[in-house]
């Protein structure tokens, strides 16, 4: 009776010193350590002037500038010679035809080509920003796994932690037995044993927090180190997976390819513009000197596509193979996006179940076992081993529970990738 009695006193003691620990928690949080939260992170995430971001900032504003150089005429070529110069004196005034030539070329593309090309480099453009807001998605995806990960460390550590209290407080308690010759010295090797193994969970627990803060300081700096919030958001309800399947194709990895494809119609046009003649506008000023009268030459040239089979056929071809490779290229995308989210949204059901199974019956089978061990033990009818197992037990069935949470989080965090908005 007497152990019961210890053993029942143990347990307020651990749950008064839980207690006691949220407290000091609390008392941080009001010294100006404000929780940093999932949303908060991502937030900062993204606002940041981050390299990654940036460098499509700055591709597309390239693109742009060229766009604008693409869609003017090419620079007019200016010429200068002497023509009908005698060879035998090079005296200029000797021949009545020598002159001193002055001569300028303006060259007019094919059709609409300088349009086209500019437009093309515009939809270069979009498809860079595009691959700006896909890089932003992966860094927020990054930024919750991180934090999730995070998360679970630290509150594993808390349930851990609280257990090795408990089986250092038998571990005390079991002194007196043992003196009185109650105990055998196996059971007390076998407490230390497990107390060990605790320490060596913990140090993994903690290597596991360190390397998640380190990924978060990846993204966020110095707010990594600040304390996360006690509680997870809550993560038990979705669009229906029909409502969001029809949002994968405003995926930015979609819009990108819908860039690309959009580019690759502006060279399809352009290739067919080549069919088209191109010309060019010629005039010259021939300076003769003395009594001479100067001559002025006007004239037009066009280049003719006489035979397209082995040139623009070839190109055009190309560009609508180009074209329709792109295009499946979107088409196994969109498929490979769907059978993520498919996959994503099964098991976000299976965790809510799983959840709602340890809720409603596992966790409190678990404290039952638990109270009935020590009530057991203090009665003699179970031995030291079966008491120690059972409070381990109770340990892996709350980090268990714990685990699902993380998971269903993490399930969440990548259904919010694939289709943003999830309500």
């Amino acid at each position: 009776m007497y152990k019961f009695i210890l053993l029942s006193a143990l347990a307020a003691l651990t749950s008064l010193a839980s207690a006691l620990a949220a407290h000091e928690t609390d008392l941080a949080e009001e010294n100006g350590q404000a929780v940093l939260t999932l949303q908060e992170a991502v937030g900062i995430a993204i606002k940041g002037d981050d390299p990654a971001l940036e460098r499509f900032d700055l591709r597309a504003a390239a693109s742009e500038d060229i766009a604008i150089a693409d869609a003017q005429l090419a620079d007019p070529r200016f010429s200068i010679a002497a023509q009908n110069l005698p060879i035998d004196n090079f005296d200029f005034n000797a021949q009545a035809m020598t002159q001193l030539r002055l001569g300028v070329r303006q060259d007019l593309p094919r059709g609409k080509t300088l349009r086209l090309k500019g437009e093309k480099r515009k939809a270069e453009a979009q498809g860079l920003r595009a691959g700006r807001e896909t890089e932003r998605e992966e860094i927020a995806l990054d930024v919750r796994l991180a934090w999730l990960d995070l998360h679970l460390a630290e509150r594993e550590l808390e349930i851990t932690h609280r257990v090795k209290h408990e089986v250092n407080d038998l571990i005390d308690s079991l002194a007196e037995s043992f003196a009185q010759g109650r105990m055998t010295g196996q059971n007390v090797l076998r407490a230390e044993l497990e107390l060990a193994l605790l320490d060596d969970r913990i140090t993994e627990l903690e290597q596991r927090a360190d390397r998640a803060r380190v990924k978060l300081y990846r993204y966020i700096g110095d707010n990594a180190t600040r304390p996360l919030p006690k509680n997870l958001p809550d993560y038990a309800s979705l669009a229906p997976l029909v409502t969001l399947q029809d949002r994968l194709a405003s995926h930015p990895r979609i819009a990108r390819l819908n860039a690309q494809i959009d580019a690759q119609q502006f060279n399809v046009a352009i290739a067919k513009e080549a069919y088209k003649p191109a010309w060019a506008l010629e005039g010259g000023y021939g300076v003769r000197g003395g009594d001479r009268i100067d001559f002025a030459t006007i004239g037009v040239s066009v280049s003719v596509p006489i035979f397209p089979g082995q040139r623009q056929d070839r190109r055009l071809s190309a560009a609508r193979k180009t074209q329709n490779a792109i295009e499946l290229d979107r088409a196994k995308l969109l498929l490979e996006l769907r059978r993520e989210l498919a996959q994503a949204y099964a098991d976000w059901t299976r965790y809510n179940n799983r959840i709602a199974l340890y809720d409603d019956a596992i966790l409190m089978r678990a404290s039952e076992t638990v109270n009935a061990s020590i009530s057991a033990y203090g009665g003699g009818q179970s031995d030291f081993p079966e008491l120690i197992r059972s409070q381990l037990a109770e340990l892996d069935v709350e980090a268990s529970r714990l685990r699902l949470s993380v998971a269903r989080a993490k399930t969440h965090a990548r259904i919010i990738y694939l289709t943003g908005d999830v309500k």
